[in-house]
């Protein structure tokens, strides 16, 4: 984002800046535009350690396996009633300089524990855990690195309503290619975010659980580099890939919200299309 610019002023008093030199340049800037834009996204993620901690356990399952769950393209897409079916994306921004903008965002991703697998697991279990005594059978004992078979009837662990992203961001924007007319150009977009890791997490912990509500779990960073087709002026596709690292220190799990939770540390590769418009 602090590369050598090309600087191109025009006669109307308007200023153009890339780190590219296309062959034809805009007549015009977009300081003082907004822009809206919607779309869907896959998301794929780092293996990761989970700590479940409550009355009479603390555990830690290690480098589990997790994958995105994106529905099936389908008319539900389209149907406002079902918005948040999908893995989707919605941002809202300003330009402050004719090539950076600051925006709002929320990024709606999924996020799905393998199940079954194997995981080395350290800590304790105790023989009955959690506000309500549940019973963890054979599974209950001390633990320092063996490996376990998690099953359903141990553990289903999603951010299925979901893996939810409310970010600030940061953009810049370098003209690649404009059209002789100026109004149809591709352009690159970079840009760096943060805020806050906002899931909805359904959990079952020795079948204790449920689909919890909405809670603030963390927080998280991203950096994210894109292509932007403007098709008209003021509508333009969008294919953005973005990389986070979050750290979600207070996951609800069980439902006995002051007593049981989890924690972890998830980074993502995010790919996202999106169709947006400007004014």
């Amino acid at each position: 984002m602090q590369a050598q610019e090309t600087i191109t002023v025009k006669s109307d008093g308007t200023v153009s800046k890339s780190i590219f030199n296309p062959e034809h340049k805009r007549s015009f800037s977009r300081k003082g535009d907004f822009y809206f834009h919607w779309g869907y996204n896959n998301s794929w993620y780092n293996k990761s350690d989970i700590r479940f901690q409550g009355p009479n356990y603390d555990f830690t399952l290690k480098d589990v396996v997790a994958h995105d769950r994106q529905s099936p393209l389908s008319w539900a897409y389209l149907n406002p009633g079902l918005i948040s079916v999908p893995q989707y994306d919605i941002r809202f921004g300003y330009f402050i300089k004719d090539n950076y903008s600051v925006s709002i965002g929320w990024d709606h991703m999924k996020y799905v524990m393998d199940i079954p697998q194997n995981v080395a697991i350290t800590g304790h279990i105790g023989a009955n855990i959690t506000p309500e005594n549940v019973s963890t059978g054979a599974l209950a004992g001390d633990y320092n690195g063996q490996t376990i078979n998690v099953k359903e009837s141990m553990l289903t662990f999603e951010h299925t309503d979901g893996f939810n992203y409310a970010n600030i961001e940061v953009e810049r924007y370098d003209d690649i290619w404009v059209a002789p007319g100026g109004n149809t150009s591709l352009t690159l977009e970079t840009g760096l975010g943060g805020g806050l890791m906002i899931p909805r997490s359904d959990v079952r912990l020795f079948g204790l659980g449920r689909n919890n509500h909405w809670n603030i779990a963390g927080y998280g960073l991203s950096a994210k580099m894109g292509l932007k087709f403007y098709v008209w002026r003021h509508v333009y596709l969008q294919n953005t890939t973005k990389i986070g690292a979050t750290n979600l220190s207070k996951i609800h799990t069980t439902g006995w919200d002051d007593l049981d939770k989890a924690s972890q540390k998830i980074n993502y590769l995010e790919n996202m299309t999106v169709i947006g418009f400007q004014f």
